[in-house]
C-alpha cells in the first residue's frame, strides 16, 4: 500500500489558462499568495457569478501555481499561448501526482511506443490498476470517476496533447521552455509527449 495518498480534487476546473495567467501576473506584482487570494476574491478578478465558485477556482489555481518558482511564473506570463499551456501542465502534474503518473505511465508511454490515440478505457484501466496501491481510490463513485476522466481529458485537449478525436499530438516545446526545464527539474520532461533524447 502506498502511504502517499492521491489528491483527486482536480474537478474544480480543467487547465484554467486565462485565469491562471491573470493570477500569476498578480503574484509577480505582490509576491504573496495570501494577498493574491484576498485581492482575487475582493475584486472578483476571475469574474465569477457566485462567490463560492470564485473561492473554489482561486484556491485551485493558487494551489497549482504555488508549485512554480518565480522564473517559471515569469515564463508563464510572458510566453506564447502554447508554452503557457505547457507550463500550466507542469504545475498540474506537480500538484496532482495522479495526473503526473498518468502523464508518464499512460500518455507518454503510448506516444513513445507509437500507439496513436488515448481512449477513456485507458484512463479506466489506469485508475483500476492504481486502486491496488491506493485504497482512497476505492471510495470514488462511478459518477466521480467519470467526472475526473472528463476533466483530465479536457486538460489534455486544452494543452494540445490530444486532438478532438483523442489522437495523441507531439509536444512542441520552445527553446526557452526546454532550457528552463533543464535548469529547474529535468524530470518534468516526462510529463510530455516527447522522447528524452529529443532535447
Amino acid at each position: 500500500m502506498n502511504s502517499q495518498k492521491y489528491n483527486m480534487s482536480f474537478t474544480a476546473g480543467a487547465l484554467l489558462q486565462t485565469e491562471s495567467v491573470t493570477i500569476a501576473k498578480l503574484y509577480l506584482e505582490v509576491g504573496d499568495w495570501d494577498l493574491v487570494k484576498e485581492k482575487v476574491i475582493s475584486e472578483n478578478l476571475l469574474q465569477s457569478r457566485a462567490l463560492s465558485t470564485l473561492k473554489r477556482l482561486s484556491h485551485e489555481i493558487i494551489a497549482r501555481l504555488s508549485t512554480l518558482n518565480t522564473e517559471e511564473l515569469t515564463l508563464l506570463t510572458e510566453s506564447e499561448y502554447q508554452d503557457q499551456a505547457y507550463m500550466l501542465w507542469i504545475a498540474v502534474c506537480r500538484y496532482y501526482r495522479f495526473i503526473a503518473d498518468f502523464a508518464t505511465e499512460v500518455l507518454r508511454e503510448r506516444f513513445i511506443t507509437f500507439k496513436p490515440d488515448l481512449q477513456h478505457s485507458d484512463f479506466d484501466t489506469f485508475l483500476n490498476r492504481k486502486c491496488d496501491w491506493h485504497s482512497e481510490l476505492d471510495s470514488l463513485s462511478i459518477s466521480t470517476r467519470k467526472k475526473l476522466r472528463q476533466v483530465l481529458f479536457k486538460m489534455l485537449r486544452d494543452a494540445n496533447f490530444l486532438d478532438s478525436k483523442n489522437n495523441i499530438q507531439a509536444t512542441m516545446l520552445s527553446t526557452r521552455l526546454i532550457e528552463m526545464i533543464k535548469r529547474n527539474d529535468s524530470r518534468d520532461i516526462k510529463y510530455f509527449t516527447i522522447s528524452e533524447n529529443a532535447i
